[in-house]
């Protein structure tokens, strides 16, 4: 990595960092108001800047994908279209909207979270610009206001129409709580791991967009299920709506079907960790990927075959898909000091089976190479 200094010829004056997230169940649940358990994971986005004199802005990110070395543009200028530096001239958009004024700066990103894995690398990096930007320029919002406005950067200015559990848990969350959100009322709450598991991610290494494509479909579907069933939005669902449910065209009657089924999946694993009830956990997991995968057809063959993998591993309790799908991770929760081994073997034969490297990506383990 080049030095702030190099790069700019003077050195940073303010440091912020922000954690990418692996939601442990409760994934298509946030935009329809429901419930979400997410959970901080180790990997972080890093951020560091200098206050200018003038209303420039000028960027450098070290990601691979980040191409173009040092990029710049105006504020009161920003326009989309302009790859990653839309996330930047997303935040000092919606700054300004919201009434908290930014200077000129030159910005320095690092990130450790792998692009398109499902793991909110662009929350994190959202979350981090706008903790560095309260620190630089004295803005007055907290951690709640700061992660409604993260969403905002990415539903209003790049154009993803993501819910708000994302840039809530990068700035409240920690790795050591999963917190329980009600997206409809944002009331949060944080639930203590059991002592007994450990999660593990592992990445597919098949990226995902959440700015087009079957993602944006997902949400529109949901939407007209919604309308249909005059409910204002899907989280108003219960038990006595199945057969309003699945009178529904197909695919809309399997979505709405998902939405319900897996908020009441979100509230019974929260009782179940508080519990330590570790065979409900394991349940819970593998019932989410099915509904992911059937009702909301979001996973993929390579998704698939890792959540099999990861159910003939008896340290294994329990395995999902986790994030938008399509793509990206799965999620698992293992017992206690045995994660990174199985989570190993289960990256082993994932790169025999498909050809794809596949990474270990929680807990940290040697060979992430590929």
């Amino acid at each position: 990595m080049i030095p702030f200094e190099q790069i700019f010829g003077r050195p940073a004056s303010h440091h912020a960092s922000a954690p990418g997230r692996v939601n442990l169940i409760g994934d298509h649940t946030d935009y329809n108001g429901g419930f979400v358990l997410p959970l901080a994971i180790p990997q972080r986005t890093r951020v560091c800047l200098s206050r200018r004199e003038d209303r420039t802005v000028r960027a450098i990110s070290t990601d691979p994908g980040a191409v173009g070395g040092v990029r710049d543009y105006e504020l009161g200028h920003e326009a989309p279209g302009k790859e990653w530096l839309d996330y930047v001239q997303g935040v000092t958009a919606q700054c300004a909207i919201a009434g908290y004024v930014c200077g000129g700066f030159d910005l320095h990103v690092e990130s450790e979270i792998p692009v398109g894995s499902g793991l909110s690398s662009s929350a994190a990096l959202v979350v981090s610009l706008l903790r560095v930007l309260r620190e630089a320029f004295g803005h007055g919002y907290d951690d709640l206001t700061l992660a409604l406005i993260g969403q905002k950067v990415e539903t209003d200015f790049v154009g993803a129409p993501v819910g708000v559990m994302d840039p809530m848990v990068c700035s409240l969350g920690d790795t050591e709580h999963a917190l329980f959100i009600d997206a409809r009322t944002l009331q949060h709450s944080r639930v203590p791991l059991p002592t007994t598991v450990e999660p593990v991610v592992i990445s597919s290494e098949i990226a995902h967009r959440h700015a087009s494509g079957d993602y944006r479909l997902r949400r529109s579907e949901c939407d007209r299920a919604a309308r249909l069933l005059r409910v204002g939005q899907l989280r108003d669902l219960s038990t006595d709506d199945l057969p309003r449910m699945a009178a529904l065209t197909p695919p809309l009657d399997r979505r709405a079907r998902h939405v319900l089924s897996e908020n009441e999946r979100v509230l019974a694993f929260v009782e179940a960790f508080r519990a330590g009830d570790l065979r409900a956990l394991g349940t819970l997991l593998y019932a989410s990927h099915a509904s992911l995968r059937d009702d909301f057809e979001v996973s993929t063959p390579e998704i698939d075959l890792l959540v099999e993998l990861a159910r003939r591993e008896s340290a294994v309790l329990g395995a999902r898909l986790t994030g938008g799908g399509f793509g990206g991770s799965v999620a698992m929760l293992a017992k206690a000091g045995k994660g990174s081994a199985a989570g190993a073997r289960i990256v082993a034969n994932y790169r025999k089976q498909t050809g794809r490297p596949g990474r270990l990506l929680v807990p940290p383990f040697a060979d992430n190479a590929g």
